[in-house]
């Protein structure tokens, strides 16, 4: 007999997705900042929301806390219509928004007491501020003399009020410092550790490769491909920068034995160094030759595409089939 609350050892319960848009578009007039776009974001999931400037980001996050209304197509946030139910979803939604502007004549500890009474919480503000890297003494300032940095940490200690169940991070590097940066990328492993989605938008993408399982691409206001960095480096390119130390000044003569290989697309050769895009099953195969060869491999490097290298190829493609 099945009990509500149970389920069959060995099975896990299906996770619910935290937002689904269904062919949603948006248009300002004669302008369309959203097509069809079609997203998943699985609930306890740190996606990365990737995008230039004007892709259409802060729209489809202001369609999600139901700022903006779609022209076409359905939104549901943590499983409710993203209309009917924005009270409940941003009662359970933290949000670190674009160009947000803090109250100059409030302290920092306003600012957090509002957020908490907004959301009839009991979060300790020095406990947050503390999170953030703000100091009491920092929270007792008025923010109209904060620098940049200091109020998005702010921002974000409002952010985190009540744990929400969804993180909603917009360009949240921006005007942060490299301990900054680091400090958020720790506060977004431990939310999500805790149970919190977070959607990461930035067009930032080490900051977004650092701490996202999945990455969606948006480009011109459609979603061109969503997956793992992972697999999106295995569908987008295979190839993998080889940089070979060789035993003598023989990079030319290695150049010849690799550039005949079909899983070679690019060899340069630089004094004792030989420099080969592959893919990323061929590396032994390329030592092999230049072994065979009678060359002395001394040492060996392999780096794979980076995020921004399949950005740069999604986008890229992206803009040169539009154009046709």
């Amino acid at each position: 007999m099945f009990h509500e609350g149970l389920y069959v050892v060995g099975v896990k319960p299906a996770r619910m997705a935290a937002i689904e848009l269904d062919g949603v578009t948006k248009r300002f007039g004669g302008v369309t900042a959203l097509q069809s776009v079609d997203l998943t974001v699985e609930e306890g999931e740190i996606f990365g929301f990737l995008g230039p400037n004007g892709a259409g980001k802060s729209t489809c996050i202001n369609i999600l806390l139901d700022f903006v209304r779609p022209t076409e197509g359905s939104v549901r946030v943590l499983d409710k219509d993203a209309y009917e139910g924005s009270t409940e979803i941003r009662e359970r939604t933290g949000v670190l928004p674009e160009g947000y502007d803090v109250y100059d004549r409030l302290t920092g500890y306003q600012h957090l007491e509002f957020a908490i009474e907004s959301k009839q919480a009991d979060d300790d503000p020095d406990e947050l501020l503390d999170r953030v890297g703000l100091s009491p003494e920092e929270g007792a300032r008025k923010a109209g003399g904060y620098s940049k940095g200091m109020a998005q940490r702010l921002i974000l200690a409002m952010a985190l009020v009540d744990e929400p169940d969804l993180l909603i991070l917009d360009e949240p590097t921006t005007g942060l410092d490299p301990n900054g940066a680091r400090l958020l990328r720790d506060i977004v492993r431990e939310e999500n550790e805790r149970g919190a989605t977070v959607f990461f938008s930035s067009h930032i993408l080490s900051q977004v490769e650092a701490v996202c399982d999945t990455v969606g691409i948006l480009n011109e206001g459609e979603l061109i491909a969503k997956d793992s960095v992972e697999e999106l480096r295995q569908t987008e390119t295979g190839d993998t920068r080889l940089t070979v130390t060789l035993g003598g000044d023989d990079a030319e003569t290695a150049r010849e034995a690799v550039s005949g290989l079909d899983t070679v697309t690019s060899a340069t050769a630089d004094g004792n160094r030989l420099v080969v895009e592959c893919d990323d099953d061929a590396k032994m195969g390329v030592l092999t030759a230049i072994e065979d060869a009678g060359i002395t491999v001394e040492d060996f490097e392999a780096a794979e595409p980076s995020l921004e290298d399949l950005f740069a190829a999604y986008t890229d493609a992206d803009s040169t089939e539009a154009s046709r």
